[in-house]
């Protein structure tokens, strides 16, 4: 297979990253050219709400840039995203629409876990390093402009993801109006951000230590990365040379630290405020190693596209992180683990057996497997209004790696099987859902339903489930050591909504068990 060059570019809060990658038939990925171009695009986006005409005009002369660089290098394929900078802006959609007739690049907007999920795989492409260090107690701290992500992992799973409004640009906004010098910022940011630090400590850490923080941002990563003796690994520092490094910052100006560690000036106040929020989170989770991999959200832009194109020799299971944050959730809100898996194993085998009628894949089975695990959670906040109030938890709770359409995909699935299904109306309000994506909530719900009403008195009454198609009829075949009196009563009234969906009449069959 000939080598294949691709190209990903970064529209950050910061600055523009281009990066070319050539791929080859062994599943690995080659940095042939990175070029950065500086634009504070978020100082605007933070302080104003939107991006000014001067720096629209600036974006769209280096994408052109960017453009004729592809060009040269024969770029077969490129992937441009843009984050928090672009997506809070007001006018996104103007602006959007406007780079691509100025420019000719699509630049796609990243919903915030989307962006995390991408950081996340460029940290897993490292392979057997990232699977040694989340062996043990990890977290992977994901630096923004706009926000930091704090994923936490233990024993090789991960166990939650929390995004907190403490982006390095949104800090250096508020910081701008003190008029401040190094020492006093330190102290400051110190301040500012032990308020939701603590907050965040008493819901997810419990009185947990993590050993080793993984660190993704523009700022530490290269600075670390750029004295490591070998450069692929990444580099390590622990507790001590960190607080070092903190030091210096503070206790230099901005133009000796800059010429000493050869680094622009104007990235010094967002290094120490990178550098500050590490090293705070670092002592309250009493970590000892910090490890900046030195990934780029480029290279898990790259990594998306090898999985597409299936030229991964290996992958980690993303997937099972997004089953395992699902199961944390639900955990959070009093869920039933055991009834989860009873619901998932039976939601499974009715869509494995009717894959001829849906037309649906693995994505859409994991929308299925999530739906099953958070289907009752809005039970923490009400009996009554089960359905409204699960829908409202999984849209107000980030879970990484699904868009915001597919989390709204997820969350109408399970307000559906708690209440009556609302039908797609042309031009009506269909909570922001396409007719594609409408029509894969209708048969995801008929099959959670039907999952839902055999283990009705939530009982696992059921020793075995198995699902078979024959002619207009979906069998299910349920052996039992018990009776089934209320599942048999909703059976018909299930099988009537699963029926106008796949057109196909689903029948219980019992089979007692000694």
């Amino acid at each position: 297979m000939a080598n294949k060059t691709f190209a990903a570019i970064d529209v950050g809060s910061f600055e523009l990253m281009l990066r070319i990658y050539e791929f080859s038939g062994k599943g690995e990925a080659r940095e042939i050219d990175t070029l950065v171009k500086r634009l504070a695009l978020g100082n605007d986006t933070y302080a104003s709400g939107k991006i000014s005409n001067e720096k629209v005009d600036e974006l769209c002369r280096v994408l052109r840039d960017f453009s004729s660089i592809m060009k040269s290098y024969k770029v077969s394929s490129y992937k441009a995203y843009g984050t928090s900078a672009i997506r809070e802006s007001k006018n996104y959609t103007v602006l959007l629409d406007q780079i691509e007739q100025r420019t000719g690049i699509r630049v796609e907007l990243l919903s915030n876990s989307e962006q995390r999920y991408l950081d996340y795989k460029s940290v897993a492409y490292k392979g057997a390093v990232f699977n040694r260090v989340i062996e043990e107690s990890s977290a992977i701290l994901d630096i923004g402009g706009g926000s930091i992500q704090i994923s936490l992992f233990d024993k090789d799973t991960l166990v939650s993801t929390q995004n907190l409004r403490l982006g390095v640009l949104r800090i250096q906004e508020r910081l701008r109006d003190f008029h401040a010098d190094l020492a006093r910022m330190d102290a400051l940011i110190d301040e500012m951000v032990s308020a939701q630090l603590s907050t965040y400590k008493k819901l997810y850490l419990h009185g947990k230590n993590v050993k080793n923080i993984i660190i993704v941002d523009d700022y530490i990563s290269p600075l670390m990365v750029r004295g490591a003796t070998d450069r692929k690994f990444g580099a390590e520092m622990d507790r001590d040379e960190f607080r070092r490094l903190r030091k210096i910052l503070t206790s230099h100006s901005e133009y000796q630290t800059a010429m000493s560690m050869e680094i622009p000036e104007e990235k010094i106040p967002l290094l120490l405020i990178s550098v500050v929020l590490t090293d705070r989170i670092a002592e309250m989770m009493d970590s000892k190693s910090i490890w900046a991999p030195g990934v780029t959200l480029c290279d898990g832009i790259a990594y998306e596209y090898m999985e597409e194109k299936h030229l991964l020799s290996e992958r980690h299971d993303f997937e099972k992180d997004i089953i395992a944050c699902a199961f944390n959730i639900s955990k959070r809100y009093m869920g039933s683990r055991s009834r989860a898996e009873t619901l998932r194993t039976i939601a499974g085998t009715i869509f494995e057996s009717t894959k001829s009628l849906h037309g649906l894949g693995k994505r859409e089975r994991l929308y299925l497997d999530i739906a099953t695990i958070l289907h009752d959670c809005g039970r923490y906040i009400s009996l009554t209004n089960l359905g409204e109030r699960s829908y409202d938890i999984v849209m107000n709770t980030e879970i990484i790696g699904l868009s915001h359409q597919e989390r709204e995909i997820v969350a109408n699935i399970i307000k559906f099987n708690h209440s009556e299904f609302v039908y797609y109306a042309p031009g009506g309000d269909n909570g922001g859902l396409d007719r594609e994506s409408y029509l894969v909530v209708a048969k995801l719900t008929a099959i959670l339903r039907l999952a839902n009403t055999l283990d009705r008195s939530h009982k696992k009454k059921m020793v075995e489930v198995k699902a078979s198609l024959k002619e207009n009829e979906l069998i299910l075949s349920v052996d039992t050591p018990d009776h089934m009196l209320l599942e048999q009563a909703y059976f018909d009234e299930t099988a009537d909504f699963f029926q106008e969906v796949y057109s196909v009449r689903p029948v219980l069959k019992l089979r007692k068990t000694l």
